[in-house]
């Protein structure tokens, strides 16, 4: 594959395609989150990871947040941490045009399948309710040690934001990936867990609520080929 397709349907599986056309239910409905990994097409995904992998791995920017010192030195009281998100991940946002990221992300077809009709209308179904048109769009790619401290995603001081949006994750892991998780709460907790070793793993979450993603563990020996790639569409709802 030396481009992707211009409609994001043509990745879809047998079982994705039923989603998308209505005649399959696969949504959040009351929950905040799902995963499947049978929604996307399992050769055609294989394709996807080695384009991503060969077009976009020299052209992703480092974001690195890590734990301040001011959440020891500066307590004052017992049991008074509070804790910013942090992070240690690279990503292309897609902010500006001019960047490498965007850029070769123009030339494999990136920009175009993620603006394609059939992906909006499948995040509409995932997501059970309607979404907004106009929707922000990155790539991840997480590498061993990588992950995503404890979050919650939310905006209070953004109208359009601040009462709920919507994520769509597509996931595709090198074959030197041994584990990650994400782990999110359930009634006040964080009791659950989901592993994101995957290739064509889709994601979708109603936020805000807590979340975090566990560091990339490699197999043994294999740090240079351990890659976990994440495409994903930000979706405000509609008004």
């Amino acid at each position: 594959m030396r481009r992707l397709p211009e409609e994001f349907e043509e990745l879809l599986s047998s079982k994705g395609r039923a989603v998308l056309g209505g005649r399959r239910a696969v949504s959040l409905g009351s929950e905040r989150f799902l995963a499947d990994d049978g929604l996307l097409d399992a050769k055609r995904s294989r394709r996807v990871l080695q384009l991503l992998d060969r077009a976009m791995k020299d052209v992703m920017t480092p974001m690195e947040d890590p734990i301040p010192p001011w959440t020891i030195t500066g307590m004052q009281h017992d049991y008074g941490e509070l804790l910013p998100k942090t992070v240690r991940v690279s990503t292309a946002t897609f902010a500006s045009r001019r960047s490498k990221g965007y850029q070769r992300a123009g030339e494999i077809g990136l920009h175009a399948m993620l603006k394609s009709e059939s992906y909006f209308a499948f995040a509409q179904a995932l997501a059970g309710r309607r979404l907004r048109r106009g929707w922000g769009t990155q790539v991840l790619c997480y590498r061993p040690g990588d992950y995503a401290g404890p979050h919650n995603d939310h905006h209070p001081e953004d109208p359009d934001a601040r009462d709920g949006y919507t994520d769509l994750h597509l996931t595709f892991c090198t074959d030197g990936v041994a584990a990650q998780s994400l782990v999110y709460e359930r009634d006040g907790h964080f009791s659950e867990e989901r592993p994101v070793v995957t290739v064509g793993g889709v994601t979708c979450y109603r936020l805000p609520f807590w979340h975090y993603t566990t560091p990339l563990r490699a197999k043994p020996n294999r740090n240079q080929n351990a890659r976990r790639w994440v495409v994903l569409g930000t979706f405000l709802d509609a008004r």
